[in-house]
């Protein structure tokens, strides 16, 4: 019977329980405690474990089956977001605001009032930003900052946490050009973590865990690596 691994806070940061031990219900959850130190969530997105929980909850981690990915290659630029990353006099940086976009990704929203980025995993973010393993994507116009995401980067996995719109196409311009500066950046993968019906329009699709943990074991490695602007800018 499959149960749920609580984690020490004095255990090694490198341990977690083997990913076919993730509950079915509720998907994918495999383990609960522990800390969102840096050292621990650099060995979780090694392994392909993510942290998410609620407020007042203790620190959950998951694995779900199948996994949501996105292949820069499989990415869908529809002709009305072409339009808008032309026509709308939008500029987009790299690790400019990267605090300002966590911080309006845990910003309540219409459909979700409350927010998983509680403090402590702002923080840690934070901190990984810091180590050069955590970075932003960041649309403004205007001066107006209207779209964003961030995630953690190691090797050739970019492993998306969140994104924000405050106006039409926001986040998706971002993840636009995300994707325009994956072959440059040597990025392979994309990892999206959970379906929705957004990412599916745009190209992301499911594999099997065993599948993503093979795609880790070939991309992945641990070391800070910058995310580059294009040749001749954004």
């Amino acid at each position: 019977m499959k149960r749920i691994t609580w984690l020490s806070p004095h255990a090694s940061h490198e341990w977690f329980p083997p990913l076919e031990q993730a509950l079915d219900e509720p998907p994918g959850l495999l383990a609960a405690g522990g800390d969102l130190s840096s050292e621990r969530l650099l060995a979780a997105y090694r392994r392909g474990i993510f942290p998410w929980y609620a407020p007042g909850q203790p620190v959950l981690w998951w694995s779900p089956d199948p996994r949501t990915v996105l292949f820069p290659e499989d990415f869908r630029l529809h002709r009305s977001l072409q339009k808008t990353i032309q026509n709308k006099g939008l500029k987009v940086s790299i690790n400019q605001q990267f605090e300002a976009v966590i911080d309006a990704c845990a910003a309540p929203r219409a459909r979700s009032p409350g927010t998983w980025i509680t403090p402590e995993m702002r923080e840690a973010y934070v901190r990984l930003h810091r180590l050069g393993f955590a970075h932003s994507v960041e649309v403004s116009r205007e001066g107006e900052l209207i779209g964003g995401l961030y995630g953690v980067r190691l090797g050739g996995v970019f492993f998306g946490e969140s994104m924000f719109s405050r106006a039409r196409d926001g986040s998706k311009v971002a993840l636009a050009h995300l994707v325009r500066r994956c072959p440059d950046n040597g990025i392979a993968l994309i990892d999206c973590q959970m379906p929705s019906a957004h990412l599916a329009s745009l190209g992301a699709r499911p594999v099997a865990r065993a599948q993503f943990g093979a795609l880790l074991e070939r991309w992945v490695r641990c070391e800070p690596l910058p995310l580059a602007p294009l040749p001749g800018g954004a």
